[in-house]
């Protein structure tokens, strides 16, 4: 194949402009804010899972409480007819006032028990009450998190699409100064070689595999018309006669 010595030059700066938008698209698709914001979204998911149930254990808890007055209040209640018929004095018959009086007892009793279950399940509500307020609060420290990571990550995409609408402005300038069959040339070679397609010849080494020419592949490169496309003998990339070939 044979083109131009300035159109292989310009090969080299479409190589550039190729692997500077390789870097960038690399660059942003491994953003540390992309690892943070999955780390943050899984532990926001599992701190919602542990408030969920925090909150389920409240609200039991309280239906709990909220029951165990209403047995108080209705138990009391009760002691409260039982002491107004006892002091009324309708009540005369000494058998039906002796199991008056011992009903009174086993209502105090009754009530005592029930007032303890009651402290009890207080109790427990205040501990799940507390350990909510710590979940929620943890929960929405990382929420609040998340949000501050997912705009840091917005305006680093941004800046790098930016970059990237810069430099493929600056291919398209630079694409139509390549031959067409050179350009197709060094399309396949980059798809073939990690987005890699040409390389400089500088002080005998090839810039693309980064080894040095044996003195055989030199004189034969040497040998070759200005205008010839050159390929690497070890990495069969296109291969770019610099001033610096050492040809």
């Amino acid at each position: 194949m044979k083109a131009e010595p300035s159109a292989q030059q310009t090969l080299l700066e479409l190589q550039t402009q190729d692997s500077a938008l390789a870097r960038l698209q690399h660059r942003r698709g491994t953003l540390p804010e992309i690892a943070r914001i999955e780390e943050l979204t899984q532990e926001v998911a599992q701190l919602r899972g542990r408030q969920i149930e925090v909150e389920t254990k409240v609200s039991d808890l309280a239906r709990v409480q909220a029951k165990a007055e209403a047995e108080v209040e209705q138990v009391k209640a009760r002691r409260t007819r039982d002491e107004e018929r006892l002091s009324s004095g309708a009540i005369t018959n000494p058998k039906d006032l002796e199991n008056l009086q011992h009903e009174l007892g086993a209502l105090e009793r009754r009530i005592g028990t029930l007032e303890d279950e009651e402290l009890t399940v207080m109790e427990d509500l205040e501990i799940a009450e507390a350990e909510l307020r710590a979940v929620t609060a943890d929960h929405d420290a990382l929420v609040a998190e998340l949000e501050h990571v997912t705009a840091a990550r917005d305006a680093a995409v941004a800046a790098i699409d930016d970059e990237i609408v810069s430099v493929q402005h600056e291919r398209e300038s630079t694409a139509p100064a390549v031959p067409k069959d050179l350009l197709a040339l060094y399309d396949k070679v980059r798809g073939q070689y990690g987005g890699l397609g040409a390389a400089a010849l500088r002080a005998r080494r090839c810039e693309g595999c980064r080894l040095e020419l044996n003195g055989a592949d030199l004189r034969e490169l040497a040998a070759r018309p200005e205008d010839d496309v050159l390929r690497c003998p070890e990495c069969s990339r296109i291969l770019v006669r610099t001033a610096e070939s050492g040809l």
